[in-house]
């Protein structure tokens, strides 16, 4: 009974999240059951949107937050080796993907309130009635933080030749290709540009959102080629060749200790009074080596803000009135923890061997070993080891928080081991002497890696490694140092199972686009190389059936039907398991009580609006 409560209020809260956060009273809180700890307090920011005025020719966004106190500065961490590029167009993994985006805006960007896509850089969008035009208008006047000026030239340039060139990480691309085209760009005037799609495009406008380039900084790579690119802006570029439009840019990098961001001079956010944003000098970011490190320097008070493990939150619960934090539950995070298995048959044609070997593919590729592990995985048990009973155990491609979340999906199965066992006799699998092996007599023993320092996935990996050691697989566990980590992903290919997990978009699935279509850059469990024909290159079945889900419901705009055709999504990722699911962690997070226009959400997290933050001790 509490677990079937639990689940009815998580979707309660957020569908209260969706269409109740345009409500008038500021400061408004509730008490939201989501553990079996005392509830957590959980400010709503209920807003007044901010709005454009035009000063001396410039069109600055105007923040109607509090208005508050210049100076000071806010300090979080990160865990692992720190990022791999400051190019946020080169940048797939999550680490980079935050410390390259602080500096970086887009023409708009997600409201973190109400889900809506909002202007940011952009100052407004016309949608002709053809639904296939769209015209945007810049803020006349801003500036990068080297003083140029920020033009429909830059727009044009990041588009036609970052994105739609496929520069980098090719991700952004895929996710806006339409039956195997990409929209059209063309720029009206130094302001202005305008989007046209090959057919009416669902998601289209939440595409805008993604980083622009400055022109005179990035051309000099795309004109040496993506080669070079690949390289451009890396880890060991002088911060004072950064140039950024966001809040903040980089000041100083030390490998594998910290990253100071300062102040954008030239940003064009300002608060009611007309006084330039951010409130705070510095961001500054520390690096660690895993979550206990997190933890131990958030209670050194070297950092403002982190995320609670689920064992030590009944000590922060208790201590929190007594102490200068302040606890939020942002309910189920979006982020799908899962393990993968590398379906891949083929050969690398550069070294002439196949990157997974011929006897594990069978076994990979075997729909009955997939479920018969899916089965087995004690999801419950990493719920309340792992994660101390702080999460859920997850079933779906989607997040619990998704909007489209398949619920038949996410009730899920309990562990059954004599389903396992007979899926496994259907494809000749049998243990003897409590060691499986496959048809041919060949024992059944793989590698499964995940990223070193991340405590929860080290867990994970153990708890695994126990529960298909009950079938008689032999699992060797390993974990790697995260790059490495995402260069076999990305790169070698030569890999047998990982448990990663990817952040997911709880409004618009189609975000996932570049996980599940077979030509995507992240479609881990079957990966093309470049010299591979992404789109025939042995496809498996269930892969065609899920290219044509993303395309028919990227046009589709009967939410409905869209609604149907990502519930069919969902159930065939829940019958074929190339990517197994196993939990869903309740984020719950803690920030020091000095930091003032602190309005965490589900969709944001707690420093989403870092401009409008200050300090008053």
């Amino acid at each position: 009974m509490k677990k079937i409560i639990y689940i009815i209020v998580i979707i309660f809260i957020f569908a209260l999240f969706l269409t109740s956060c345009i409500k008038k009273d500021k400061g408004y809180e509730e008490e939201i059951f989501k553990t079996d700890l005392r509830p957590l307090n959980v400010n709503k920011y209920d807003f007044e949107p901010n709005y454009t005025k035009t000063i001396n020719g410039i069109d600055y966004l105007v923040s109607t937050a509090k208005i508050g106190k210049f100076g000071g500065d806010f300090t979080i961490s990160t865990i692992g080796e720190g990022p791999k590029t400051f190019n946020p167009f080169n940048s797939n993994d999550a680490t980079s993907s935050m410390l390259s985006g602080i500096m970086y805006d887009g023409l708009f960007y997600t409201n973190p309130y109400t889900g809506e896509v909002v202007p940011r850089l952009a100052k407004s969008i016309e949608i002709l009635p053809d639904k296939k035009t769209y015209i945007v208008e810049l803020r006349k006047g801003l500036k990068w933080s080297d003083g140029k000026e920020i033009t429909a030239d830059d727009v044009y340039f990041t588009f036609n030749t970052i994105i739609f060139g496929g520069f980098g990480d090719t991700s952004a691309r895929d996710s806006m290709m339409v039956n195997g085209k990409l929209p059209t760009i063309e720029q009206i005037d130094k302001y202005k540009v305008k989007f046209t799609t090959p057919v009416p495009f669902a998601p289209f406008l939440r595409n805008l959102t993604m980083p622009i380039a400055p022109k005179h900084v990035f051309k000099i790579a795309t004109d040496k080629g993506k080669n070079f690119f690949r390289t451009f802006q890396s880890t060991d570029i002088k911060p004072k060749n950064l140039v950024a439009s966001g809040p903040f840019k980089l000041k100083e990098y030390i490998p594998a200790q910290r990253l100071v961001y300062e102040k954008n001079p030239n940003y064009y956010i300002i608060n009611k009074n007309g006084e330039k944003l951010p409130y705070l000098n510095r961001f500054l970011v520390l690096i660690v080596g895993d979550l206990n490190n997190d933890i131990i320097k958030f209670e050194a008070k070297e950092t403002d803000t982190t995320t609670i493990p689920g064992s030590l939150i009944s000590k922060y619960r208790e201590d929190e009135k007594k102490s200068d934090y302040i606890l939020y539950n942002l309910g189920p995070t979006t982020n799908t923890n899962f393990i993968v298995f590398n379906l891949n048959t083929r050969k690398n044609k550069t070294k002439g061997e196949y990157y997974v070997n011929p006897i594990k593919q069978a076994w990979f590729n075997d729909k009955n070993f997939r479920k018969a592990i899916d089965y087995v995985i004690d999801r419950e048990n990493l719920v309340l080891n792992v994660l101390s009973g702080v999460g859920e155990p997850l079933f779906t491609a989607e997040g619990i928080p998704s909007i489209y979340l398949n619920k038949e999906i996410a009730k899920g199965h309990p562990i059954n081991f004599e389903l396992a066992e007979e899926l496994l006799k259907k494809s000749g699998f049998y243990k003897k002497d409590g060691v499986l092996y496959d048809k041919k007599g060949n024992k059944v023993e793989f590698e499964l890696l995940t990223n070193a320092g991340n405590t929860q996935r080290e867990a994970t990996g153990v708890s695994i490694k126990e529960d298909l050691s009950k079938l008689g697989i032999k699992v060797n566990f390993k974990p790697i140092e995260f790059n490495s980590l995402v260069n076999k992903l990305s790169n070698s290919l030569d890999w047998d199972a990982i448990i990663i997990a990817l952040t997911g978009n709880p409004l618009e699935p189609h975000s996932g686009y570049n996980v599940w279509h077979s030509d995507g850059a992240l479609h881990l469990f079957n990966q093309r190389s470049e010299n591979d024909d992404k789109k025939t290159d042995k496809l498996l079945f269930f892969e065609k059936e899920l290219n044509e889900i993303f395309d028919k419901a990227a046009i589709e705009l009967d939410e409905v039907k869209r609604h149907e055709l990502y519930n069919k999504y969902q159930e065939i990722i829940a019958e074929y398991n190339p990517i197994i699911y196993l939990y869903s962690p309740i984020n719950i997070v803690a920030i020091r009580k000095k930091f003032k226009n602190v309005y965490p959400t589900e969709l944001g997290g707690v420093y989403h609006n870092i401009e409008e933050i200050y300090i008053d001790e």
